[in-house]
This record gives structure tokens, sequence and C-alpha cells, in this order.
């Protein structure tokens, strides 16, 4: 026995370090704090949706869009609060964990509203590449013509295909699109993220430039555009409502909350992640209202959709450059991080529909200088590359950077960030059904749910005005 002790002893340490190193759930234990989840959220949430907002200013005007702005972080901030409490079904800090926004949505509601979301989040996937395909077209050709007039003067004839651009970008996410899963593109997240900080700031800075110096300020109002002299009565409606669904855009995050709370340590994941919310879009809102204030002050109702392209293509057409270079490369990244999960809940259907085809099983290796890089399956490089060029070819067709921008926003606002945690909340926390805060969420959900129609609306009647003035395949900037 005096042998056995220390023995068993020794077991039970063990044990005890083993249990210390795994969450409740017996996975590796999460690291995660405030100041990470913080940092996931601002990556998350700036993006190409920056440069529409100088725009999405000059249709609604100081006072509408300023409070658009705010208005839609704070919705924003509250649904996402609600959306923290719904990680774990039961118990808030000892439950069983959703690990992703369609098990929260499966866990909390199911049937046919666990269906609508995966609609809504799947076609706003596939929506969101041909969006970065448009931006990363539009950013290349702006650099090529800063570069023309650079070189060649002002008075040159510098106009550029964008199709074109569609296409090398298609080709280049062919590519990228064989690598199995996000784990095998993990690099590309760090990569996009540097790339958004340095073309927001760029963005931020030449506004602010232009309005200290005095230089090319243009005429700026309340109520923004002026009927009769910027727009016609009926443009100026539409575009204001397009403009709300823009502010949308830029504001999404809420479809990757879930993963993000994911990685926080236990417990109270719900506590943290709503001080991280906080954090987060306080700063997010901070540096919107700054890029957008001063881009609207830089260009006035003249603002152009994407910022980037409406310093002129002139001086200091370097830094421009580097600023659309970033765009680039951010969204080259961004394509594969917002597809990959599309690819895998479709390949994963797939797979449990024929279990046994060889096809969809066998991979073949690709080898670069006797060593094994990476495998190619035909199943896979068939689909996806056909996923590639669907979303490509309406890309070249409806070449629209803010018409598809407030679609995206219009379409991702009030089912992802509104509605469901809403509905999610209401179910487990059992809110009685007429009482005071029932009605307030409803009404809340209703009035976004409005905002979202007439902003949709509005994006696909710009898409439509937009298709009697352009040749489709033949799009230029």
């Amino acid at each position: 026995m005096e042998i056995e002790i220390p023995v068993n002893a020794a077991r039970r340490d063990a044990e005890a370090e083993r249990d210390e190193a795994l969450d409740d759930d017996g996975l590796p234990r999460r690291t995660g704090t405030v100041w990470t989840a913080s940092a996931h959220i601002i990556t998350a949430v700036i993006g190409s949706g920056v440069l529409s907002l100088a725009w999405a200013m000059a249709q609604l005007g100081w006072a509408a869009g300023s409070v658009a702005l705010v208005l839609f972080s704070v919705i924003t901030l509250y649904t996402s609060s609600l959306l923290a409490d719904c990680y774990r079904t039961g118990d808030p800090c000892y439950g069983t964990r959703n690990y992703t926004y369609m098990a929260a949505v499966k866990s909390n509601l199911g049937g046919t509203k666990l269906w609508l979301c995966g609609l809504s989040q799947y076609v706003n996937l596939f929506g969101v590449s041909i969006g970065y395909t448009i931006t990363a077209s539009l950013s290349t050709a702006a650099v090529v013509k800063s570069n023309c007039y650079h070189w060649k003067g002002h008075d040159a004839d510098c106009s550029v295909p964008t199709s074109l651009y569609m296409v090398g970008f298609g080709i280049f996410q062919i590519v990228m699109s064989q690598l199995q899963n996000l784990h095998k593109v993990w690099w590309l997240s760090i990569v996009a993220a540097v790339m958004s900080f340095c073309y927001s700031f760029v963005a931020v800075g030449l506004s602010a430039t232009s309005v200290i110096s005095g230089r090319d300020i243009g005429e700026t109002s309340i109520t923004g555009t002026v009927v009769g002299v910027d727009v016609t009565a009926a443009e100026k409606i539409w575009k204001s409502f397009q403009a709300l669904g823009n502010i949308a855009f830029a504001y999404s995050f809420t479809l990757v909350l879930i993963e993000i709370q994911d990685t926080l340590r236990f417990p109270a994941e719900n506590k943290v992640m709503k001080r991280a919310a906080v954090v987060g879009v306080t700063v997010t809102t901070t540096f919107y209202i700054l890029c957008g204030c001063l881009g609207y002050l830089a260009f006035g109702n003249q603002a152009p959709g994407n910022m980037l392209t409406g310093f002129g293509f002139y001086e200091p057409f370097w830094l421009i450059d580097i600023a659309n270079i970033c765009i680039v490369v951010h969204l080259l990244g961004a394509y594969q991080l917002f597809s990959q999960p599309l690819f895998a809940v479709i390949e994963l259907r797939i797979a449990q529909w024929f279990p046994n085809s060889k096809i969809l099983k066998h991979e073949f290796p690709i080898v670069i200088n006797s060593c094994r890089g990476f495998t190619v399956n035909t199943f896979r490089l068939a689909w996806r590359t056909g996923f590639v060029i669907t979303s490509t070819t309406l890309a070249i067709v409806m070449p629209f950077f803010n018409e598809v921008l407030a679609f995206l926003g219009a379409l991702g606002f009030w089912p992802l960030t509104v509605y469901f945690p809403i509905e999610m909340y209401i179910a487990q926390k059992r809110v009685a059904r007429f009482s005071t805060e029932w009605v307030f969420l409803k009404c809340l959900s209703f009035v976004c749910f409005l905002i979202s129609f007439i902003a949709a609306c509005a994006a696909i009647q710009g898409v439509i005005v937009s298709l009697k003035h352009v040749t489709p395949f033949d799009s230029r900037l």
C-alpha cells in the first residue's frame, strides 16, 4: 500500500492536469479574452463596405446620414448581445454549447426557421463572392488608370475595361478554391485583416488631407444631394434607401459572432462577448463616422460610390495605388473566407447522399519539385470551378458596386442581424407573449424588416436602371 499511494496520487494528478487542459465539452481549453474577441469583431466588420460610406452620406445628408450610422451600430450592438446569450442552450454558463450560428438556430428554433436561416446565410455568402469580384476589379482598374494619368497626362484617354480584371480575379479564385478547407487558408485571414486596415486608413487620411488643405471641397448639406440639381426626386428616394443598405452591409458581423464566442475562455462566455461587442462596435462606429463624414466633406454631394476611385486618379498616385492594391489583396483572401463555409456545407450534404462514391473520396496529389503540395478531388474541382465561374459571370453582367453592396446589406441585415437573434432570445428566455419586452422586440424586428425590404427594392431598382446604360461584358472605369 505504501507503494500504491504515490502511484495513485500521480495518476490523479495526471488526470487533473488533463482535465484542466480541456473545457467542459472535452475540447482543448479555449483561451480567448475580451481583447481577442474585440479584435476579431473589428477585423470582421471593417472591410470593403467602408468604401461606400461617403456616398451613403451624400445621399442622406448630415442629418439622416449621421443618425443612420449611429442607429445601425446601436441596433447591431443590441442584437449581438441577445445573440451572445444564445451561445449555450439552457444554463448561460454551463449549458450545451452551440458552435455555429446554424447550431444556435437549430437548438433554439429548429424546423422551418432553420432552413430559412440556412437559405439566408448561404445566399448571402454567394452574393458576397459577386460583390468582392466587382470591388477587386474596380480597384485593379483604378491602379491602372491612375498610372496612366500619371505617365500620359490628365488629358489622356485612360478608361479601363473592368471585365478583364474580373476574369483574372476569377482565375485566381479557381486555383485557391481547390484548397480543401479554411484550415488551409488561415494565413489569408491574417493578410486580409492587415490589408483592410491599410486601405481604410489611407481613405481616411486622404479625405482628412483634402479637408484640411481646402482642396477639392465639395458642397454638403443637411439633406444631402439636391433634387433638381444633383438628382431627380425619384432618384433621391431610391438612392437614399440604397444608402441604408450600404450602411447595413458595413456593419454585418453577427454572422460570425457565435464562432468568435466559441474561442472565449470558460465560463461566462456571454458576458465577455457582450463586453467585446461594445468595444468592437464602438471602435468600428468611430472609424466609420470618420470615414463617412470626412469623405463627404472631401467630395460633397458628388461623392463617388467607392471612395478610393474618387481622388481624381491623380496625385499622390502612388498612395492611391497602395490603397487599391491593399483592397485587391484583402479581397483575394476574403473571397475564400466567405466561400469555404459554403463549399463545406454543399460537399458534406453531397457526401451524405452518396456515401460510397469514389469521385467524392479519391484525392489526386499535385507534386511540385518532388514535394507533395496539395490534393485535387474531381468533384471538388468541377463544382468549385463552376461556382467561381458563375459568380464571376454575374459580376461581369452586373458590375455595380453600390447596388450590389446595398442588396447584400439588405439581404443579411434583417434576417441574420435582427430577426433570428430576437427570435432565439424570445424562445430561450421564454419572453411572455404581448409583454412589454415582447412587443418592443417584435416592433424592432418589424421596423428593421421594412428597412431591409426598401433597401433591397432600391438596390434592385438601381441594378435595373444601371443595366440600361451599361453594356454587359464591356463595363469600363
